[in-house]
């Protein structure tokens, strides 16, 4: 194949492809002509639902699990898998996040506002409809390019709970397993949840404007939508002689939600918002299901009392990194940041159902971290796994197919080298809807780094077809382990394997070449404020050098 073929398969720019890979053509994918059966051999296994067992036997068969126990029976076509030394879990669930999921909407409201767009006159009231398309589906805007799809697999998560972003009524869950080479082969269950938000758009020149105005108008939607659909079912028993019903798809769709009993995800960080959205999800009568949920250790009684499940942020409270440190910071701010990560230790002891979501956090790899963050703060290490795998399961309705490793369910499973939440223990390999994934260890730096590649560079270099540039977007560990991304006209993809060790760099990034998975190296060297190097990728490399734009210009204005 020639240098030009191949980069005008690549999408011109080699670092511009991430549109062009899927979940199934990532470095981590299984390789074709794999069986579709497999068999853990000799492993310890923790199904969740009961007994831990010891040299035992996981039997997967076209994605499913067929045995569990130490004398299962291993077919004669089963890949064998070594489990000596090795530790079986349920595949992780992160229980409510946009992985996956497409970049919100930018159109207007619902209702008599549905064909809005944002250049048109603002809300005035309810009747426009601010901030609501409760339409539109997780399962319909999967986005199989997300780069995080990947990065969460190989922190051991199999599924997602995602919902759309932006606005009040953003838009419904679904469960997504994170493997598929079609977006529809990613779908469990859908819908599954309508998250609510109360963060009132627009300022206090534009409806709602305010928290006030914000609960005001979900109260409103509410109560129009129990009215439509009233109306509905009483003109079409008799509609003769009776004004027709004006159509509104808001209220059709959050009608047939509450006609359904779907969960209602309700906003609540604070004991009082906490509170609060109880207090209105009982007025509303709704099935709901709290977020946030970082200030529970103050109301797991009446968590409990209510019955309520509960979504734990794993993004704990910590003080801004820019922040004025003459500040005075007030005595309840500061107690929150200590008690946060006690709350999951109180709702296990007050008997509330809970599991975890990543909230703000955006990296994978410090999702087990924060979970064991909540383990040191009194959290017993079976139910921080119940929460990440089981208890989310049952929360969404999914827990006949995901959540535990039992005969029957699907082979979601995360393998490790040890114990779950503990420093040393790594990922070895996970399986989605019985697809094995393995993950690779990143290369370590020999030596300590000289300086910090950390921030975003711009890359240039010339292709058979001309110049280009992209963005790396880089993240350094104190040991001079890289993470992060590199983005270019077509899309973004995530860097593994990297490392700066004294002056010298390298990383990797994974792109799909006429339908194979290919690395992408790039090395060279780092002088403190730019990288020159080479650009590797199946027998070819090219030079490229990487400048920080902010360096550049004051570079730049030193020189004058």
């Amino acid at each position: 194949m020639s240098l030009k073929r191949v980069w005008m398969r690549v999408g011109i720019a080699v670092v511009a492809v991430g549109s062009l890979s899927l979940p199934g053509a990532k470095r981590s994918e299984a390789q074709g002509g794999e069986p579709r059966s497999f068999a853990i051999k000799g492993a310890k296994v923790v199904p969740v639902s009961g007994p831990l067992m010891e040299e035992a036997n996981v039997v997967v068969s076209r994605g499913i699990i067929v045995a569990v126990g130490k004398d299962a029976a291993i077919p004669g076509d089963a890949w064998v898998i070594e489990g000596k030394g090795l530790t079986v879990y349920p595949g992780f669930i992160d229980g409510f996040t946009d992985v996956g999921v497409g970049a919100a909407e930018k159109t207007g409201g619902g209702g008599e506002g549905n064909a809005r767009q944002q250049n048109q006159p603002t809300s005035k009231g309810p009747e426009d409809r601010p901030a609501t398309t409760p339409w539109r589906s997780a399962a319909d805007e999967i986005n199989v390019s997300d780069s995080r799809i990947e990065s969460w697999r190989a922190a051991g998560f199999a599924t997602v709970v995602a919902a759309p972003k932006g606005g009040m009524f953003p838009g419904q869950a679904a469960v997504l397993n994170l493997a598929g080479d079609r977006a529809g082969s990613l779908v469990v269950k859908a819908p599954v949840a309508m998250p609510v938000s109360l963060q009132a758009p627009g300022g206090f020149r534009n409806y709602p404007g305010s928290l006030m105005g914000a609960v005001a108008y979900v109260r409103q939607v509410w109560i129009d939508a129990n009215w439509s659909a009233q109306a509905e079912a009483a003109y079409e028993k008799n509609p003769r002689g009776v004004e027709r019903p004006r159509y509104d798809r808001t209220n059709a769709v959050l009608a047939e939600a509450l006609g359904k009993h779907e969960l209602v995800l309700m906003p609540g960080n604070t004991s009082a918002q906490i509170r609060r959205s109880l207090r209105l999800a009982e007025e509303w009568k709704l099935p709901a299901v709290i977020y946030g949920a970082q200030m529970g250790y103050e109301v797991a009684p009446e968590l409990a009392a209510k019955k309520t499940p509960v979504l734990v942020d794993l993004k704990w409270p910590e003080a801004e990194k820019d922040a004025d440190p003459e500040a005075t910071i007030p005595t309840r701010t500061l107690r929150f940041r200590d008690k946060a990560p006690s709350t999951p230790a109180m709702l296990e002891k007050a008997g509330v159902k809970f599991a975890f979501y990543s909230g703000g956090i955006t990296t994978a790899k410090d999702l087990l971290p924060a979970v064991k963050k909540a383990i040191d703060a009194g959290l017993s290490r079976d139910a921080a796994l119940r929460a990440l795998t089981l208890s989310a399961a049952e929360i969404f309705g999914v827990a006949d197919v995901l959540g535990s490793i039992e005969k029957g369910k699907i082979a979601n499973l995360v393998v490790m080298d040890g114990t779950a939440f503990e420093k040393k223990t790594k990922v070895k390999m996970v399986f989605v809807d019985g697809r094995k994934f393995e993950v690779k260890e990143p290369i370590r730096p020999s030596e300590p780094p000289k300086g910090d590649l950390t921030g975003k560079w711009t890359l240039k270099y010339t292709t058979p077809e001309g110049d280009d540039e992209s963005v790396a977007d880089l993240v350094m560990g104190s040991d001079g382990t890289l993470s992060g991304t590199v983005s270019g006209k077509r899309g973004t993809t995530s860097v593994f394997s990297g490392y700066l060790s004294e002056d010298k760099f390298s990383f990797y990034i994974n792109l799909s070449i006429e339908g194979n998975p290919s690395d992408v190296h790039f090395s060279g060297t780092f002088d403190g404020t730019t990288m020159k190097g080479t650009i590797s990728v199946i027998g070819y490399s090219f030079d490229f050098t990487g400048t920080k734009p902010g360096v550049a210009a004051m570079k730049a204005g030193g020189a004058k």
